[in-house]
């Protein structure tokens, strides 16, 4: 039993939520605004915490997700007027990033890479193979772009124009989070938004974090020795460890790994 003495101050607490992994892919461990909201409302409601330190290491995915779950962060934050503040391990990239910037400060490890302030489409193209193998492709549309950079159809030089103008609107919604996040921190000199990612000392230098920190003793710093730190994370069901699951997650790990593997990870 757990005896409560009045008008005795309890030590500080602070919520820790781990986001790690690739953003809106298949499989268990990916991260998306569903599986992750009644996670960080726990974090942000129970026990008053005196701030949410978020755990990061991100390659990215989806925009959509990235900006799902950041939007809901600052919702909470806002609401309950609690701070956030992020911790970058290996990679805080693209939608990894996005994440990141959701905090109203962020520290990272010396080694930790960040950046990747862009958007990119992947693919492949099949139609060469298929006519060496004697298949004809055959494709019926209600809509004259309905198949679009269809892979087993040559490419069209007016799909890839679509294509790049929907990806540059993707990326100004990208800057223009980042800019609302991060303000007069930012180095407005220097070109941030090409995609490129750099390690914490150069990152803190452009402004894109604040400083090099870890967990556990940047906020013994901020809020003392004796306070409390309580994690909230996404439960994984013991009957989603079998069946076809197993293959969706193998799949997905194989497109995590390649993720990562883009930041030298």
């Amino acid at each position: 039993m757990k005896l409560s003495l009045p008008f005795v101050k309890k030590p500080p607490c602070v919520a820790i939520v781990r986001l790690s992994g690739a953003i809106g892919m298949a499989g268990r461990g990916s991260l998306n605004d569903t599986a992750l909201a009644p996670v960080l409302e726990k974090a942000f409601r129970k026990g008053k915490p005196v701030a949410v330190a978020l755990e990061i290491n991100s390659p990215g995915g989806s925009p959509v997700q990235s900006s799902l779950i950041g939007a809901r962060i600052r919702r909470l934050s806002d609401e309950l007027d609690v701070p956030v503040i992020g911790f970058v391990e290996d990679v805080a990239a693209s939608g990894g990033y996005w994440l990141a910037a959701a905090a109203d400060e962020i520290w990272a490890d010396e080694s930790s890479v960040l950046g990747s302030i862009g958007v990119i489409s992947a693919g492949f193209g099949a139609h060469v193979f298929l006519a060496r193998q004697g298949f004809e492709r055959r494709v019926h549309t209600a809509g004259k772009s309905k198949s679009m950079l269809d892979p087993f159809s040559p490419e069209k030089k007016e799909d890839v124009a679509r294509l790049q103008g929907l990806l540059g609107d993707i990326h100004e919604n990208f800057i223009d989070h980042v800019k609302a996040r991060r303000g007069d921190k930012l180095d407005h000199n220097a070109d941030l938004f090409t995609g490129e990612v750099w390690l914490a000392r150069r990152a803190q230098e452009l402004g894109l974090i604040d400083g090099i920190a870890h967990l556990k003793p940047k906020m013994q710093e901020r809020f003392g020795d004796k306070v409390k730190f309580r994690r909230y994370g996404v439960r994984k069901p013991i009957w989603s460890r079998f069946g076809a699951s197993l293959a969706q997650d193998a799949i997905a790990g194989l497109e995590e790994r390649a993720a990562y593997a883009r930041f030298g990870l």
